[in-house]
């Protein structure tokens, strides 16, 4: 079995943490979803946000999945001049028996520009993906409390 890493990338529309936990959590699903992740085989994963997203740690939704056991970073990015802002990166990296050309990057909601070769994802059902992200946090939510 090889460790293999993912990369996928989204944009935000402010600095909040309700807006940077949404777009980590709808990221990370997809990425999750399309490569057919099971947590127990999740290496480490690393969140990083440009410099104007400070307002939450990204890394919260992969908690709020349940993912207790996995290693997790938060980073933020270089300030380049003239780079894609409030944008959230993840690096996922997983033991898997996939070729490296099995592998399905994601690039959502304005990311795509950064890997235009990487941005052929099939559409979206996005309130589809909404249900089955609220179904995940409610898994590892105990009744009454807010994740």
């Amino acid at each position: 079995m090889q460790c293999r890493g993912i990369r996928g990338a989204t944009t935000v529309e402010e600095n909040t943490r309700e807006a940077i936990l949404k777009g980590t959590r709808e990221l990370l699903a997809l990425m999750i979803r399309e490569n057919v992740i099971e947590p127990a085989d999740v290496a480490c994963v690393f969140f990083t946000t440009t410099p104007d997203l400070n307002a939450e740690f990204p890394a919260l939704a992969a908690r709020q999945f349940g993912w207790m056991d996995a290693a997790l970073m938060c980073q933020h990015e270089m300030n380049v001049p003239g780079a894609l802002q409030k944008c959230i990166r993840i690096m996922l990296l997983w033991n898997t028996e996939k070729h490296a050309d099995e592998i399905i990057h994601v690039y959502i909601h304005g990311a795509e520009k950064l890997r235009p070769d990487r941005a052929d994802l099939p559409p979206v059902d996005w309130d589809e993906l909404d249900r089955w992200i609220d179904r995940q946090m409610e898994k590892k939510t105990p009744k009454g409390k807010k994740p």
